[in-house]
C-alpha cells in the first residue's frame, strides 16, 4: 500500500514539475508579411509571436493557426505542397506536407477546440506525445479535420468575440482612442488595420490584448460590409412549371431560378442550367418570341449556401462539381466569389464563371 502511494506521489510531483508548453516564440520568429502588418495574423489579427508555434505560411500571408489558413483558402488559393508550418521544436518553417503532426494533445488549440502541432521528425513528435498526449498523423488528415470543424470552430470564436472582445473594444475606442482618425473601410485585412492603429498612436496606452479588441470591434462591427446582391424573393406557385423540362418548380425551392420580364411575365426554372438553356434559345420550348433578352427586367437565382434569392447577373457560378440538382449536373450559384471558391474546392468543381461568361456550349455539355 505504501509503495503504491509513493508511486502516485512521484507521478503527481512529475506532473506538477512538468514545464507547460508555450506557443510563444522563444527565438527570433520568421515573419514573411510586408511592413508593420507582419506582426499579426492576416485573418484574425492575433499576434504571430504569441502563437508562433501553431502558425502557417502560404505565399506572402501568415496565419496564427490552420483554422485561419483554411478560412482564407478560398480567398488565397495556393498549392498544398507549398504551404509551410512552424516546427514546434526547432521553431523553423518546414513544408507542411512533410511534417509529422500531433493532434489532440493537452495543449489548447489555437482558434479551434483541437490542437494541431507540427514537427520535422517523427522522434520529436513521439517525444511530445509522451509529455502531452495526442495522436501522430499527417498534414492531409489535419487539414481535413480543420476543414470539417471550421464552422464549429468559427462559431466558438465568434461567441467569444461577442461576449468579451467587442464590448472591450467599444469601451476602449470611446475612452482611449481618437476614433475620428481611423476608418476601417480603408483596409484590406485586419492586420493592416492593427498596424495603422499602433503606428499612428491612435489609441493611447493600450496593451496587445486591448489593441486586438479595438481592431476586432472596428473590423467586425463598425466596418461597412459589402452590399448584398439580394433582391426580392422568388415568387413560386404550385402551378409554375419549368418551360424547359416541365417539372413543377415549387418542389425544388433550393434550386429555383427565374426570369422576370418588363411586361410582368415571370418564368420559373428548376435550376440555372434549364434557365440558361431557355435564355440562349427560347423558341424551341414554346411560343416565347416576344420574351427577348432585351425585355428582361431581372434574373433571380438561389444562393446554394445561404438559400437567399440573389441577382443572377451578379452571381458566381461553379461548373462541373460533384453536386447535382433536379436535372443532373448544374451551374451552382453564389453571391460571393469566396463562397464559390470554397464550394469548388470541396466539391471538385472545374471552373467559376460570372453570368456574362456562361456560354451555350458549356451549358449543353452539362447534360452529357
Amino acid at each position: 500500500m505504501l509503495k503504491k502511494l509513493s508511486l502516485i506521489m512521484l507521478l503527481m510531483i512529475s506532473i506538477l514539475n512538468a514545464e507547460p508548453f508555450s506557443k510563444k516564440a522563444t527565438v527570433e520568429p520568421v515573419l514573411v508579411q510586408d511592413g508593420a502588418k507582419k506582426m499579426w495574423c492576416s485573418v484574425c489579427g492575433m499576434n504571430l509571436k504569441m502563437f508562433y508555434k501553431t502558425s502557417y505560411i502560404s505565399g506572402d500571408k501568415q496565419y496564427c493557426s490552420i483554422r485561419c489558413l483554411v478560412a482564407d483558402m478560398a480567398n488565397n488559393p495556393t498549392k498544398l505542397e507549398d504551404i509551410k508550418v512552424i516546427d514546434a521544436s526547432t521553431q523553423k518553417p518546414i513544408i507542411a506536407k512533410d511534417a509529422f503532426f500531433v493532434m489532440g494533445s493537452d495543449v489548447k488549440g489555437t482558434m479551434s477546440k483541437v490542437s494541431k502541432l507540427a514537427f520535422a521528425t517523427k522522434d520529436e513528435a513521439e517525444n511530445f506525445v509522451k509529455k502531452h498526449g495526442g495522436k501522430i498523423t499527417d498534414f492531409d488528415t489535419v487539414l481535413k479535420e480543420a476543414k470539417s470543424s471550421l464552422k464549429q470552430d468559427s462559431a466558438m470564436v465568434s461567441m467569444k468575440k461577442k461576449k468579451m472582445m467587442y464590448p472591450m473594444g467599444k469601451k476602449l475606442l470611446a475612452k482611449k482612442c481618437q476614433s475620428d482618425k481611423i476608418d476601417p473601410n480603408k483596409f484590406h485585412a485586419i492586420n493592416e488595420l492593427k498596424s495603422e492603429i499602433k503606428n499612428q498612436n491612435i489609441c493611447a496606452d493600450i496593451n496587445e490584448k486591448q489593441l486586438q479588441a479595438v481592431a476586432l470591434y472596428l473590423w467586425d462591427v463598425k466596418r461597412e460590409k459589402p452590399k448584398s446582391n439580394t433582391t426580392e424573393n422568388i415568387k413560386l406557385t404550385k402551378k409554375d412549371k419549368c418551360p424547359v423540362c416541365g417539372m413543377f418548380v415549387y418542389k425544388y425551392p433550393k434550386w429555383a431560378s427565374q426570369i422576370v420580364y418588363k411586361d410582368g411575365n415571370r418564368l420559373s426554372f428548376d435550376g440555372v442550367k434549364d434557365m440558361m438553356k431557355f435564355y440562349f434559345d427560347r423558341t424551341q420550348y414554346g411560343k416565347f418570341e416576344t420574351l427577348t433578352p432585351e425585355n428582361i427586367k431581372e434574373i433571380l437565382v438561389t444562393d446554394y449556401y445561404s438559400q437567399k434569392t440573389i441577382d443572377g447577373k451578379k452571381a458566381y457560378y461553379v461548373i462541373g462539381s460533384d453536386v447535382t440538382g433536379p436535372m443532373g449536373n448544374e451551374l451552382i450559384p453564389f453571391e460571393l466569389e469566396s463562397d464559390a471558391k470554397t464550394f469548388m474546392s470541396d466539391h471538385h468543381g472545374k471552373n467559376i464563371v460570372s453570368f456574362d461568361k456562361i456560354t451555350q456550349k458549356e451549358v449543353l455539355k452539362l447534360d452529357k
